[in-house]
């Protein structure tokens, strides 16, 4: 594998993604700050645009153990997280890992499977472990899940509630490609799918270091407080219920230091915070019964309290500069 510097490496890695997902550099570039950042991603989009080639083309570039997952309304959580077998030979249980036991999880269309089967997954999200039978056994690292649901077709779907929502550090959209885009979409795929030529340019050791030196990237503390009084503001705002919580001020944290390193910086500074603000904040917001009605969605609201909160001014200058 090769001994990349890290602002060199995080480059490569989006560069080896886009070979696959073609004129979605903002969303693969998400999709690596989230990586990074150490959480999980929802993506909310129609059938078709690329997801899962988004999760098995991160599994291949970081050499990956990757394993997709159906949601479906007769899913159980043991078809998820496993079950213990009796063995005969050895006369006691032995517990078969389930498809969740993988570096990159994707779970296809979620909100498919009921509630039950849905809180299978809180636990491996929030603290990276399966308990069964009363046996807690550690998850891979890393351990990412890309979760996506389709927003067209509400029959036989369930809503994921708030607690899981919450879980997902950002939430973001594929959409559909350019029309020059689209062209080379079918260009590329005339003889075999580009995803059959992806070589890993990360190892997962290099991946897990990548991400121990996020949390190093310096977070002023008026930025702390810019962060804080961001997600306040939702709670604030009068076409919202329910605001952002608290994991919503980490989330903002999280993926703003992802970001400023993916940018090559060692710090962060406030547009940073402003651009991945509708991804960390946008699933956690539930929007007022008339709002709603009216046709306001909650990005308008995050758009809203970026202009409202005021900026606070930044004195740290320095260059992400990685040895």
């Amino acid at each position: 594998m090769s001994t990349l510097q890290p602002s060199q490496a995080i480059e490569a890695l989006i560069d080896n993604i886009e070979t696959v997902i073609i004129g979605k550099t903002e969303t693969v570039e998400l999709a690596v700050v989230t990586l990074l950042a150490g959480g999980h991603m929802l993506i909310e989009d129609v059938p078709g645009v690329g997801k899962t080639m988004l999760a098995r083309s991160l599994a291949k570039s970081l050499d990956c153990s990757f394993k997709r997952i159906q949601f479906t309304p007769d899913l159980l959580p043991s078809d998820i997280t496993g079950v213990s077998v009796f063995d005969r030979s050895s006369e006691s249980f032995k517990f078969r890992p389930g498809p969740i036991f993988a570096n990159i999880v994707l779970a296809d269309e979620v909100n498919r499977a009921t509630p039950k089967s849905q809180a299978a997954l809180l636990e491996c999200m929030e603290e990276f472990q399966v308990t069964v039978d009363g046996i807690t056994h550690q998850l891979p690292k890393p351990f990412f899940v890309m979760a996506t649901e389709n927003l067209v077709e509400y029959e036989g779907t369930y809503r994921l509630p708030e607690a899981q929502l919450d879980r997902f550090l950002a939430c973001v959209s594929l959409g559909y490609p350019h029309a020059s885009d689209e062209v080379k979409i079918l260009d590329d795929q005339v003889v075999q799918h580009p995803i059959e030529l992806v070589k890993p340019v990360l190892s997962p050791e290099q991946l897990l270091e990548l991400q121990r030196r996020v949390r190093q990237v310096h977070l002023d503390d008026s930025l702390k407080q810019y962060i804080v009084e961001l997600t306040r503001a939702t709670r604030q705002h009068p076409a919202v219920e329910l605001g952002a919580s608290p994991r919503g001020s980490l989330a903002l944290m999280r993926l703003s230091q992802a970001l400023a390193a993916v940018r090559r910086r060692d710090y962060v500074i406030p547009d940073d915070i402003k651009y991945v603000a509708p991804a960390a904040l946008g699933h956690r917001i539930i929007l007022a019964s008339d709002a709603a009605f009216q046709g306001t969605e909650a990005r308008d609201v995050i758009e809203e309290v970026l202009t409202e909160v005021a900026v606070p001014a930044v004195s740290k200058e320095s260059s992400y500069e990685t040895a």
